[in-house]
């Protein structure tokens, strides 16, 4: 039996201590900020605040998470594999992990290559394998093979192992899956009102998604307003204006 999808912990426990640390940094501003219109979104979950040099206004007003270093816009980030969290960091510490062996068992640098997949081949029945109850969602390849989804909901982020078999049928048909960096990139498909996107995408662009879909969802399906988000953050993958 296939165990019910649970809420992202580890993403959001994540998004929660980024959220903090951006609190502290931040103490003596004006307080009062309102979180996204997701269900189950709480004040201090508020993507800006949560994902700082990912998605936030502030971002070149950011450090190195690592040496304190200041940062500018456009700066890379590691994945902290212990705690399941994106750290800014300067140019020199992102040296110092660009061989992705560097960082151990403790850090990986995430890639900045986005790579489109024209011709990936994805039908009902290999989809209905994959046990996504929605057709927006990004699945990331962990360290050991197992592959967990992570999708919206109303009731907020969440996250599903993958079956083993059904997952081998997505890669046999679509040998590029091979070249699918584990943790720090994620397959991502978008299905939904007749899109057929489907990218290998940075852990922080999945980060910027999930993040843009907290602070614009609302009701049972969305609406209108996040679905054109939507439109939008693809369009952008592509370099489009």
């Amino acid at each position: 039996m296939t165990p019910a999808p649970a809420l992202d912990t580890p993403l959001l426990a994540a998004l929660a201590a980024r959220a903090a640390r951006k609190a502290q940094d931040t103490e003596g501003e004006t307080e009062g900020d309102t979180a996204g219109d997701m269900p189950g979104e709480t004040a201090g979950d508020a993507p800006e605040a949560v994902l700082g040099g990912i998605a936030g206004k502030h971002a070149d007003a950011e450090w190195c998470e690592l040496c304190a270093e200041p940062l500018p816009r456009g700066h890379r980030h590691l994945l902290d594999l212990a705690a399941g969290e994106l750290l800014c960091a300067c140019t020199a510490c992102t040296v110092l992990f660009d061989d992705q062996g560097a960082g151990g068992r403790h850090y990986r640098l995430v890639p900045r290559e986005r790579r489109p997949l024209p011709g990936f081949r994805l039908d009902g029945t290999l989809w209905a394998g994959l046990g996504v109850p929605v057709d927006l969602a990004f699945f990331v390849l962990a360290g050991d093979g197992a592959v967990a989804a992570r999708y919206p909901s109303p009731a907020g982020a969440l996250r599903a192992d993958v079956h083993p078999v059904s997952w081998r049928r997505v890669t046999d048909a679509n040998p590029v899956l091979a070249e699918l960096r584990p943790e720090v990139e994620a397959l991502v498909v978008h299905r939904a009102r007749d899109a057929a996107e489907h990218w290998i995408l940075p852990l922080d662009d999945c980060y910027r998604l999930t993040a843009l879909l907290r602070e614009h969802w609302t009701g049972f399906g969305g609406g209108d307003a996040v679905w054109a988000r939507i439109a939008g953050f693809f369009d952008e993958m592509r370099g489009k204006p």
